[in-house]
């Protein structure tokens, strides 16, 4: 690594972040610990893949720096178990072997960077910072998903169907209709329905079934 580290900002708000390093090669992991300390981050290295599995992860704004050759399971092998194993840490890989074909895997497979040995401080600080913005918003999205799921959860049955009705575009009359209750019925519903959710428009009911994925009940 060369050049002289310009501390990423932000990075130390709130929660300290803290970044994953796995590599085989002590020095390497020497290196990037000092390089991010320096900058008050928190570092975890490890020298192979399974060792990072078998700690557990903190719930916090988080980014991995991996190398592409590691013994046993591959750098590139990992990231697909991490995958399949629904874990969503933004990864930075590094190698000193590098070639197209492995990089665009990497990427395609949603690598954030891949950086070839030796690369500049600035240049791996750059990418860690980004890394853990991307994870910080992640993380702040999810929480604002598994909120509106909550909250969708204490609806009943028919504010659910009366929900994804209105999100539906229908008015109060052609939900009456649909469900065969009254208008009247439907407009205390959708009282409840505000009430419960949180909301104060229309707007806003649309927006949450869209981010649940919730879909107008079919006939």
């Amino acid at each position: 690594m060369t050049g002289r580290p310009t501390p990423p900002r932000d990075l130390t708000s709130g929660e300290q972040p803290i970044v994953f390093v796995i590599d085989d090669d002590e020095s390497m992991r020497r290196a990037l610990t000092n390089l991010f300390e320096s900058v008050g981050l928190r570092v975890e290295v490890f020298g192979s893949a399974p060792e990072l599995l078998q700690s557990s992860l903190p719930d916090v704004a988080s980014c991995l720096v991996l190398d592409v050759r590691l013994p046993g399971v591959s750098g590139l092998d990992f990231q697909t178990e991490l995958a399949k194993a629904n874990i969503h840490i933004p990864i930075i890989f590094m190698t000193g072997h590098g070639d197209i074909p492995m990089s665009v895997r990497a990427m395609k497979a949603g690598a954030m960077d891949f950086l070839t040995k030796p690369f500049r401080q600035q240049e791996m600080l750059d990418a860690v910072s980004m890394a853990i913005e991307r994870d910080r918003q992640r993380r702040k999205d999810e929480k604002v998903v598994s909120g509106a799921r909550a909250l969708f959860g204490t609806l009943t049955p028919r504010e659910r169907e009366v929900l994804s009705l209105v999100a539906a575009g229908l008015l109060n009359k052609q939900i009456a209709a649909e469900i065969g209750v009254a208008e009247i019925t439907v407009k205390i519903h959708r009282g409840h329905i505000m009430k419960k959710m949180g909301t104060r428009s229309v707007a806003d009911l649309v927006r949450i079934t869209e981010m649940l994925g919730i879909k107008r009940p079919q006939p």
